[in-house]
């Protein structure tokens, strides 16, 4: 077997709005631009061996698959054993800790197992390996959460597993739920190599553009430390953090224009619509000034690495290739980000091994929010007020029967052109479970930006956002009655 030495990658600027799933008025959805992701569509045919009819069909069991996921997740809550996206069967497979959960989700359309665990307590048991770094052997490069295995996986380099096994027992993990495999994967960071999309940072290192935000871009931390300095474009680490973390904000100066959109090695761009996390299972594509588009599957989140600098966690673990060069990039899953390249192992020629920063813990831990791709918003009139205030500024009201959403101000929406805060505050009826969402037009549809979807009827959404055309969504997941709506905005 070639031997694989992970790697942090290299990309070319991509964007994406900060959004779970993009949700509509009752009008139908309108399709994506046909040259929007050509690049990725040939990618995924490439590298995952599938036809052309083949990836449409994916992507779109993969759409409605994420969609389950997110009303699974709320409706299991406690029984949720985790869950991702068989590619074999095209379904939503969803891990449960009892029968009756396992029939809420086959009622949903879902595939449901019975596990031990729960979700929350392998993320628990890992979180003893994370804590537990000063005992972690070298020969441990990573250990990630396996969701269909129901385990914490531990990877061993060489032949002999007892330092792996005595840094679970160490760390205060039962044996039983952990998997020790043997892995020859040899992190390393890899932004040295020349080619595609790039920035530079100080004399000549050069890394790649994850996604645009306001302000600038975000990409890899191990690239720069704060207040390194950048050209092509020009700006400063605002932020970086490595290890521990691998992420950074560069801010750039003035004259640079965020695109909302990720370069596709095909001469074109693949617009990004939101940051809606997809399933363990779902196709990943990265973009990479060294090898361009390569595509992959998911295979964990909530990751953790060892590079010779430090341990990373939470990463997402995927089996896209990659290679030196690549570091910092983007990776989509469809029309939503994901996330940065962190490292891999391996090569393009034989396979290995990437791990990607997730993009929505850099935009929370730096106040960020994805430059989507841009348009002309619907041509109806937006509201002219422009209350001021933290939830105090404009009050709507209205009713919704179970199930039903509503849209305001007053069935439009507003405009900002400043950078700045929008805040809502939603309460429903007691004992139901009203959820709000902040949509922004990203040029053919309206994607969420930012959303509060907790099971009680009082939800607060608090989001700083650049210019644009914004609304609110009242959803009435479950229950009915009257609700009160307070929101403010730039």
């Amino acid at each position: 077997m070639a031997r694989k030495i992970i790697a942090l990658l290299s990309a070319t600027v991509a964007t994406a709005g900060v959004a779970v799933a993009v949700t509509m008025t009752a009008e139908a959805a309108p399709a994506p631009p046909a040259a929007s992701n050509d690049g990725m569509r040939a990618a995924m045919q490439r590298d995952l061996g599938l036809s052309a009819e083949a990836v449409s069909g994916r992507l779109g069991s993969e759409d409605r698959a994420a969609g389950a996921d997110r009303v699974l997740r709320k409706q299991l809550a406690a029984k949720h054993g985790g869950s991702w996206y068989d590619a074999g069967r095209g379904k939503l497979v969803v891990a449960v800790t009892d029968s009756g959960a396992a029939s809420t989700a086959r009622a949903a359309g879902a595939d449901a197992v019975l596990v031990s665990r729960t979700e929350a307590q392998l993320d628990d048991l890992k979180a003893r390996l994370d804590a537990n770094l000063a005992k972690s052997p070298k020969t441990v490069p990573a250990w990630y959460v396996d969701l269909p295995s129901n385990k914490i996986v531990v990877k061993s380099r060489g032949s002999a597993l007892a330092a792996a096994t005595a840094f679970v027992a160490a760390s205060g993990v039962p044996a039983d739920a952990v998997s020790v495999e043997a892995s020859d994967e040899s992190p390393r960071k890899l932004i040295d190599v020349v080619g595609g999309n790039a920035y530079y940072i100080g004399s000549g290192t050069r890394c790649s553009v994850g996604f645009s935000v306001n302000g600038g871009f975000v990409t890899a931390g191990h690239c720069g430390n704060t207040g390194a300095g950048t050209t092509q474009p020009s700006g400063s680490f605002a932020g970086s953090s490595f290890p521990g973390n691998d992420y950074a904000f560069v801010r750039v100066g003035s004259g640079n224009t965020m695109i909302g959109a990720v370069n596709n090695y095909s001469g074109g761009r693949v617009a990004v619509a939101g940051s809606t996390d997809a399933p363990v299972g779902s196709s990943i594509c990265r973009s990479g000034s060294t090898t361009g588009w390569r595509c992959g599957t998911i295979q964990a989140r909530n990751s953790s690495v060892t590079y010779p600098e430090g341990t990373i966690t939470g990463l997402i673990r995927t089996n896209a290739c990659a290679e030196p060069g690549d570091s910092g990039g983007s990776a989509i899953s469809g029309s939503q980000a994901q996330g940065v390249t962190s490292g891999g192992s391996g090569n393009c020629s034989s396979g290995g091994t990437t791990y990607f920063q997730p993009v929505n813990e850099i935009l929370q831990a730096y106040g960020l929010s994805l430059v989507t791709n841009g348009g002309t918003p619907p041509t109806t009139t937006p509201p002219t007020t422009n209350p001021p205030g933290n939830c105090t500024g404009t009050t709507y009201t209205g009713s919704l029967a179970s199930g039903g959403r509503a849209v305001q101000p007053n069935n439009s929406y507003y405009q900002t052109t400043v950078t700045g805060a929008h805040r809502g505050c939603l309460t429903g009826p007691s004992g139901t479970d009203f959820d709000l969402y902040l949509q922004k037009w990203n040029g053919s549809t309206w994607a969420n930006v930012a959303s509060g979807s907790t099971p009680s009827n009082s939800e607060s959404v608090s989001y700083t956002g650049t210019a644009g055309y914004y609304r609110w969504q009242v959803h009435a997941y479950s229950g009915s009655g009257a609700y009160t709506l307070r929101a403010s905005r730039p």
